[in-house]
């Protein structure tokens, strides 16, 4: 398995990264334990995970996924083997602090909270989960519409976190600083605040990327080359559509679908291109979730693709993707298709 540097650091991270949000919920402790295990089998030295999980995150969710790592670790002691990602949710969500947005105080108390759960006394990689502020997180966008933040108050707020990341590193706590669903211009204006102001430089950025979502390959690829912010895509087989388990409308169980009842990527749009994309790997004997991971993985811009699975089974499958080679008619294949679905979710 590939070694990536993991930005303007001395950390290499596989290009897989083991994806943990349903254990919790979906998943129980015991096939979270199961996943961690068969992980690091394979060489997979990254894992991620967030305050807010498990998902769809609630006050009786939210935790136990650290909490169900952090178990493992001391029942293994095995912590030193991983690169281990967790992250701060943003404003909005009310039972994280009441809704606040992350700021010093509140990102002390969460990463602390975090280190307990989790059983360890430091976090390699810290990333704030998402923008306060007008943004295109979870599909959102922006509306232009008068916002409540002007630009001097979202400045004044990176910078109260920089400062924050940087005390937390300064501690041992943390290693490194990254976002999450951030915006090409909210990533310069980290950088910069950084810079001018000698404080913790973003090492990464976990975005949504997919065949079936491809922001990134415009303004944001371009910054993630020149200044070593490498995408960590979530959701590259888009939540589960991209298997093609969902095509006709039938909702499998156990499936993210049905456990949800409700997922807005799976929709009158997504359907036409899932069928061409699966149609495409069947046409060159690929089994369609490996190609869509494969295809992620190929991207120049990418540090590490997040997998995530509720079995054993579907994270073998995804770990098969490291043995594929995509060839230039499967390629030019995929870029035909997506020239006729540019924005299919």
């Amino acid at each position: 398995m590939k070694l990536k540097p993991l930005g303007r650091t001395d950390l290499r991270v596989t290009e897989i990264c083991l994806g943990t949000m349903t254990w919790g919920s979906q998943n129980t402790e015991a096939e979270g334990h199961a996943q961690i295990d068969m992980a690091l089998d394979a060489g997979v030295n990254f894992m991620d995970t967030a305050e807010l999980y498990a998902v769809p995150g609630s006050p009786q969710t939210s935790g136990r996924t650290e909490e169900i790592i952090g178990n493992w670790f001391q029942k293994t002691g095995k912590r030193d083997q991983w690169i281990l990602a967790s992250k701060i949710g943003g404003g909005g969500t009310k039972f994280l602090r009441d809704g606040q947005r992350a700021d010093k105080r509140t990102l002390r108390e969460a990463v602390e909270a975090s280190l307990r759960r989790l059983k360890t006394d430091h976090i390699d990689l810290y990333q704030i989960h998402w923008a306060s502020r007008g943004s295109y997180n979870f599909d959102g966008s922006w509306t232009y519409a008068p916002h409540r933040q002007d630009t001097a108050d979202v400045l004044a707020n990176l910078l109260d976190l920089l400062e924050g990341l940087k005390d937390l590193i300064a501690e041992g706590k943390i290693g490194h600083a990254g976002v999450s669903n951030e915006t090409t211009w909210g990533i310069a204006e980290w950088l910069k605040l950084a810079e001018r102001h000698d404080l913790p430089r973003l090492v990464s950025v976990q975005n949504e990327y997919s065949l079936i979502r491809r922001h990134f390959d415009l303004d944001l690829a371009e910054l993630s080359h020149h200044e070593d912010v490498g995408l960590l895509a979530y959701s590259p087989l888009a939540a589960g559509i991209l298997t093609g388990k969902y095509l006709g409308g039938v909702i499998p169980r156990p499936s993210r679908a049905d456990y949800q009842k409700g997922l807005w990527r799976l929709n009158e749009y997504s359907e036409p291109a899932v069928a061409a994309y699966v149609a495409l790997a069947g046409e060159h004997g690929l089994d369609p979730a490996q190609m869509a991971i494969a295809f992620c993985l190929s991207r120049p811009f990418m540090t590490a693709v997040i997998v995530g699975a509720t079995s054993t089974e579907q994270l073998r499958n995804a770990l098969g993707a490291l043995d594929i080679g995509l060839s230039p008619e499967v390629l030019n294949g995929i870029e035909a298709i997506h020239r006729r679905y540019p924005r299919p979710i």
